[in-house]
């Protein structure tokens, strides 16, 4: 009865097979943060590889459309709250941004997704499913990373951050989340081709699915990276301050009180960490505040560092920043930005239509690629400002001989949506491939202590004003990831799709 599931499912009008590949769309994003039912990662992507299996090209494009629209209309929506809550657009044009959004990303997925039909790539129409779903997978994971460089890129919603918890995450530090998300997508078709194919293939995919989950979990096992030193007490300060009081001279006061008195409960701390833009001043205009919190750092003997605006007069422009002060030194600019959030694409057309085109900090200019970062001793830290921690190869790169990586960020523009949960997950996968631990201080949460394996050794609450303390030590060696990051992985993918493309027909 099973092995009829395929053709019961080619008999399907076109319709209904739109209407059925919402389903499998719609619960993909459920493996991710917060639900984390990593199952659904498994069991979604080979369903809809079955719904366009030896179906034509128009026909796979319109299911996976439907998908790709329920995916990330579920998973992303939470852009939604950044544009009705905080852009002040008004409810019917905040539901049109927000579906324009997540229908485009819907469109880029069917778009892409659609050549794994084989019909698209030349190949006889009778193709094997197992032939498909090969295809699927890759050019599944191909899309993803091109997600992350058109137009700016959208890295969010890879397959690979639902695997935290079983033993695929042990291809992290090998090849990166993509890699994870191969692994994902392979599984499932193995799985499927267990159910649905001959004696033969059940026992290829049973022995397939056993070396991928018994090659994760060695990896799993393998050191990548080795302590160098003492640990450090850190103490990760998280303000709560309501965005919509953030940028307020009223609130200018209130803002610095608060954290200066949370900060002061942690005096045996050797690093103390302050959130993104904590200092609501531009870096020339807090000349005082910073002075301040400068020599009362080296009074107690610990490094400080907060993030802040810092303009460059000369040049006339503003950045996005991190730094050091105290024990610490050194100042780090953001230099992935978010389209809307720091600067406006079309901005002469643009600017001014409604507030989110207006946001306050919607005209940063991105720093240099190569920059010295912070350094606190002999300890050189990575940085990455708010969206920077979930663009896998920035993180690895900049990662390189460093010693820990250092991330801030101000979720109060997700709201109470699984935004700020799927951001802190991004944060434990880039801990995993470049076996680090990962110091992340937010302004309304999570913050975290990460370690080198992903594990939350220590996080907050949201939205609550607290000092979040712990451990973290130094670490040593740069996994296969740091050194080589996706390439190897996508040549091997490109390498896999032109054998499918040049093979001989039947």
């Amino acid at each position: 009865m099973l092995p009829s599931i395929p053709a019961r499912l080619r008999a399907l009008s076109l319709r209904s097979a739109v209407l059925l590949a919402l389903l499998p769309g719609a619960l993909a994003p459920l493996a991710l943060a917060p639900l984390n039912l990593w199952p659904l990662a498994l069991l979604c992507p080979p369903l809809l590889a079955l719904l366009t299996w030896q179906r034509t090209a128009r026909e796979a494009f319109l299911i996976n459309l439907a998908f790709g629209v329920a995916f990330f209309t579920c998973g992303a929506s939470w852009v939604f709250v950044s544009i009705y809550t905080y852009g002040n657009a008004p409810l019917p044009l905040a539901l049109l941004l927000t579906g324009l959004f997540t229908g485009f990303l819907g469109l880029v997925f069917a778009l892409w997704q659609t050549p794994a039909n084989l019909r698209c790539l030349g190949s006889h129409a009778r193709s094997s499913l197992a032939a498909h779903l090969l295809c699927f997978s890759a050019i599944w994971v191909v899309g993803e990373w091109l997600r992350g460089w058109v137009l700016t890129g959208f890295p969010w919603l890879y397959l690979g951050y639902s695997q935290l918890q079983t033993p695929l995450l042990g291809f992290a530090p090998a090849g990166g989340v993509l890699s994870v998300s191969l692994a994902t997508l392979l599984s499932g078709s193995a799985l499927l081709l267990m159910l649905l194919g001959s004696s033969r293939v059940r026992l290829a995919s049973a022995a397939s699915l056993a070396l991928l989950w018994s090659g994760g979990w060695l990896l799993q096992n393998q050191s990548w990276s080795a302590p160098s030193g003492d640990s450090v007490t850190v103490a990760l300060v998280q303000g709560n301050i309501p965005q919509e009081k953030k940028w307020s001279p009223d609130f200018l006061i209130p803002t610095l009180d608060r954290y200066q008195q949370l900060s002061a409960l942690a005096p045996q701390a050797d690093w103390v960490i302050w959130p993104e833009a904590a200092i609501p001043l531009l870096y020339h205009e807090a000349g005082d505040i910073l002075m301040h919190q400068h020599q009362q750092s080296l009074a107690n003997e610990q490094a400080f560092i907060t993030g802040i605006l810092y303009d460059d007069r000369a040049r006339q422009q503003y950045f996005n920043s991190i730094t050091g002060l105290g024990l610490a030194t050194g100042i780090y600019h953001k230099t992935r930005l978010v389209p809307f959030g720091e600067y406006v694409p079309l901005e002469n057309w643009l600017r001014g239509l409604i507030d989110f085109f207006n946001l306050p900090r919607s005209m940063i200019t991105a720093g240099r690629e190569e920059q010295a970062g912070l350094q606190i001793g002999r300890l050189r830290l990575a940085s990455a400002i708010c969206y920077e921690i979930v663009y896998p190869g920035l993180v690895a790169r900049m990662s390189r001989d460093r010693d820990m990586i250092l991330t801030i960020s101000n979720d109060a523009w997700f709201g109470s949506s699984w935004g700020p949960l799927q951001h802190l997950q991004m944060a434990q996968m880039r801990a995993v491939e470049t076996g680090r631990y990962v110091l992340r201080a937010t302004n309304n949460g999570v913050s975290a202590v990460i370690a080198p394996d992903g594990t939350l050794l220590q996080q907050s609450g949201q939205f609550v004003a607290t000092v979040l303390q712990g451990e973290a030590r130094p670490m040593l060696g740069n996994t296969p990831y740091m050194r080589f990051q996706d390439y190897p992985l996508l040549l091997l993918l490109v390498i896999v799709l032109a054998g499918l493309a040049i093979r001989p027909r039947h």
